[in-house]
């Protein structure tokens, strides 16, 4: 079961579903999950068209920035609340997913301001990225061994731990501008970073089809639906990041 649980996600680990098991009647169900996926996407789109106008209208960072702090401070907030208390994930993953929205849509404003229609390409690209790996592996082809789990979780480990050593570094002033500037070295780490949260969709999947054949309770559905978002959203930035650097070489 430990073996079947581990992804890099840190939302679907391998404890998530330990110690849970439903009561009758009240099971985790595949559809319940997707109900709730599709829902906490609406909750994020909605503030995300709220900053994204709020942006415009006013033209200026200033109008979004105090929004982008209260998302990513407060999604941070909501997003541990809900890996350590899993049943309170009815009401903190909708607010996660809100919050989210704050900064996905202020980000999206700003890059989309400077480079026009980046924003439906990175959007178009996530949720065809989401279909053509579901389709792989409801399909069976691509199967989720321990190998292939266990390369997954170790780039994206690496990537995290690059990310943070990146931004202490940052406080004194180092900067790595080949992997941040749209050169060659900057696109190639960036494909490799979306080809791996791609991956980490697939991981996400098999967590919850594991959940649902371990009938988890229902509330799980949430937990499991917040566990794909934080995939999507990081997949989406980090498209939206390399599609900013490919624009700036035109």
């Amino acid at each position: 079961m430990a073996q079947l649980m581990r992804t890099s996600n840190p939302a679907l680990n391998e404890s998530a579903f330990r110690n849970e098991r439903a009561i009758a009647g009240e099971a985790m169900t595949l559809q319940g999950t997707v109900n709730k996926t599709g829902l906490l996407l609406i909750l994020t789109a909605a503030t995300s068209v709220w900053t994204w106008r709020l942006y415009f209208q006013s033209d200026s960072p200033a109008a979004v920035a105090p929004l982008v702090l209260i998302g990513l401070i407060g999604g941070l907030i909501f997003a541990f609340a809900t890996i350590f208390k899993k049943t309170w994930s009815p009401v903190t993953a909708p607010i996660y997913a809100l919050l989210e929205g704050l900064v996905l849509g202020s980000i999206s404003a700003m890059l989309e301001s400077r480079y026009h229609g980046i924003a439906i390409q990175a959007v178009s690209l996530t949720f065809g990225t989401l279909v053509v790996l579901l389709f792989a592996y409801t399909s069976g082809l691509i199967k989720v061994t321990e190998k292939f789990r266990l390369g997954v979780v170790a780039a994206t480990g690496a990537i995290f731990l690059f990310y943070v050593i990146e931004l202490i570094l940052g406080f004194f002033g180092v900067r790595f501008a080949a992997v941040n500037g749209g050169g060659a070295i900057g696109i190639a780490f960036s494909v490799f970073v979306v080809i791996i949260a791609s991956l980490n969709l697939v991981l996400d999947f098999d967590f919850i089809a594991a959940g649902v054949r371990e009938s988890a309770p229902k509330y799980m559905e949430w937990y499991g639906a917040f566990g794909l978002m934080v995939t999507l959203i990081w997949l989406y930035l980090e498209i939206l990041r390399l599609l900013s650097k490919l624009r700036s070489r035109e």
